[in-house]
Parts: C-alpha cells; sequence; structure tokens
C-alpha cells in the first residue's frame, strides 16, 4: 500500500465506524451524510482489501482485518490529535471541571480520602463525579465520556492505558463472638458461612454461579487449588455492605486488607489473617487514548499515581 493513497479522514471514517458499528450513527457522529459515510467505507474496503464491517444478525460486525486495525488506527488519530491541538497548560487552582471517575467502592473507600484531601488544597473549584463499574461501560471509557477507570481487572480494551497502583493482600472480618474463632484453621472456616464481595467488571451485573469457581475471583481459585470450597451463604458487590454484615456472629467476610483496615476501630468486629494463602490483587488505573495528553485529566492522573505511591509506602497489615 501506497501510504500517499491514504486520506487521513478515512481513518477518522474508520475510527467512528468501529465505535459506532453502525454507517448512520457514525455519519450523525461526525456530522456527515449517510451517503457520504457509505462511500467512505467503500473507499476504505477498496484500501484494505478487506469488508471491514459485515452485516449480521447482530447488525454491522467487524471483521478480523477491522479489529486489528482498530487500536492502531486510535493511537495513529490519538497522535495526531495531539500533535495538531494548542499546547495549554492546565491551571487546576482556578478550574471548575468535573471528573468522571469509575471505581469501586473498594478504591473509593481506600484510596479516595487521601486523593480529595489533595485536591482540596491544591483545586478547590474541582468536582468529582465518582461512578460504580455498572454505571459505565467500556464503549463510554473508549470515547473519552469517563476520564479514568480505577478498578481490579479481568480483562480491558488493548487501546486503553494503564498503570499499576498498587497490590493488596486479604483479611478476614468477622464477629468477636464467632465460635470460629476458638479453633481459627482452614478446617473451620470452611465449615463456617461466608459473605462474598467483588465487582471487576463493567456495565451491568448478572447473578453469580456459585460453581463457577474461576468467576468468584482470588479467595475461592485459592481455595480450589488446594481441592477446597468454602460455603458462601451471601454474595454483595460492595465492601462496605460486606463488612457491616461481618458484624453478625455467624458469617466471614474475606477481603482486601486495606478496606478491611477501614474496621480496625469497630469493636463489633475482629480482623484475623487467612487460614490460607491467597494471591494479592492489582489495583489498575485505565484510561481512554483520547485523554492520553489531556492537559487536565494528566495532571489528575499524576495526583492519584503519586497518592497511591505514597499510601502503598505505608504497608497495608494487620
Amino acid at each position: 500500500m501506497n501510504v500517499n493513497r491514504v486520506d487521513l479522514n478515512l481513518l477518522v471514517y474508520l475510527d467512528a465506524l468501529l465505535r459506532e458499528r453502525n454507517v448512520t450513527q457514525a455519519a450523525n457522529k461526525l456530522n456527515l451524510s449517510q451517503p457520504a459515510m457509505s462511500n467512505g467505507l467503500r473507499r476504505l474496503r477498496e484500501l484494505f482489501d478487506d469488508p471491514l464491517l459485515v452485516r449480521t444478525s447482530e447488525g454491522m460486525t467487524p471483521t478480523e482485518r477491522a479489529l486489528e486495525l482498530e487500536p492502531i488506527v486510535r493511537e495513529v488519530l490519538s497522535k495526531v490529535d495531539h500533535a495538531v491541538q494548542p499546547r495549554k497548560d492546565f491551571n487546576a487552582e482556578d478550574s471548575s471541571r468535573v471528573f468522571r471517575i469509575m471505581a469501586s467502592d473498594y478504591a473509593e473507600s481506600t484510596l479516595f480520602p487521601t486523593v480529595l484531601g489533595k485536591l482540596r488544597e491544591l483545586a478547590p473549584g474541582i468536582t468529582l463525579d465518582i461512578m460504580t463499574p455498572s454505571d459505565v461501560s467500556f464503549l463510554d471509557v473508549e470515547r473519552g465520556k469517563v476520564d479514568m477507570l480505577i478498578n481490579r481487572f479481568d480483562s480491558m480494551p488493548q487501546s486503553f492505558h494503564q498503570i499499576h497502583l498498587w497490590n493488596d493482600s486479604f483479611t478476614c472480618v468477622l464477629s468477636p463472638h464467632n465460635p470460629v474463632l476458638e479453633d481459627w484453621t482452614l478446617e473451620n472456616y470452611l465449615l463456617a458461612n461466608h459473605v462474598w464481595v467483588s465487582k471487576t467488571g463493567m456495565g451491568v451485573g448478572v447473578g453469580v454461579d456459585p460453581g463457577d469457581v474461576q468467576r468468584l475471583g482470588w479467595v475461592d481459585a485459592a481455595l480450589d487449588k488446594l481441592g477446597k470450597k468454602r460455603q458462601i451463604r451471601v454474595f454483595t458487590r460492595h465492601y462496605q455492605a460486606a463488612m457491616t454484615l461481618a458484624e453478625q456472629n455467624d458469617l466471614i467476610v474475606t477481603l482486601p486488607t486495606r478496606a478491611a483496615q477501614l474496621k480496625l476501630e469497630n469493636p463489633r468486629v475482629v480482623l484475623r489473617e487467612p487460614p490460607l494463602a491467597i494471591p494479592p490483587l492489582e489495583l489498575k488505573m485505565a484510561w481512554s487514548p483520547l485523554l492520553q495528553h489531556n492537559p487536565a485529566n494528566k495532571w489528575l492522573r499524576k495526583i492519584i499515581a503519586d497518592t497511591s505511591r505514597e499510601l502503598d509506602g505505608l504497608e497495608a497489615t494487620l
């Protein structure tokens, strides 16, 4: 392919088509007529010698070649956009910007109190709109409608930028009157009743299958490697709710240590190390390539990354 044949507008069309999976919606997104977008798709098919989008029962479905091109096209357009944008510094002190952040309540309760304290000092006019994983789709993030994601992720689009924030161990939270404390062993841990808590995915959730160990997460995967299984009586997606349930005399909650430490001063619960080895979880921050070079977004990402490193220096231990 001769690069001189490539019209940059065609890459913009392809990006819109792959985001929308619909010719009409892609045309509306770019303020084009549908015939103009259809003509663009025809030229793209000729350029890449591939149909790129094929009509199926589920709508316009991208071909294998289109899926290969998607992250490349997005990166190219992001770099071009960065190159042509005028350089503007972000004045945090005078900003009244609203940042939209998807964060699990684990991240919200362990990381954001310190982040918010810094923001009140450095940028008192800034507002944070913190959304749950169920409020947001990866498509929202790709389009730049959400500034960043902070959570544990099983998977995410290849085009996203991401960094590691910290690793966390696990801790058990339970009532001091729970009889299992009389002999805190793995055997008795398995005989007890448990509260499961997690939210690693995106979008509206579905019910949990108690038999699907791989999807249950760190604790149950670790038990499965030992050939063991715990008795889960409650499934929840909220860490605060799980820790409240731990006050009941017959329930154990095994959750990330930084979250468990929030209950250190609560006399209605005690904290114990799990009677088995559980691999640490990883908290990440991710964002769209469209916002990679955005000055305001870069500023907030640095605040969050610096804060996480400071807190990570304070080891999460009992």
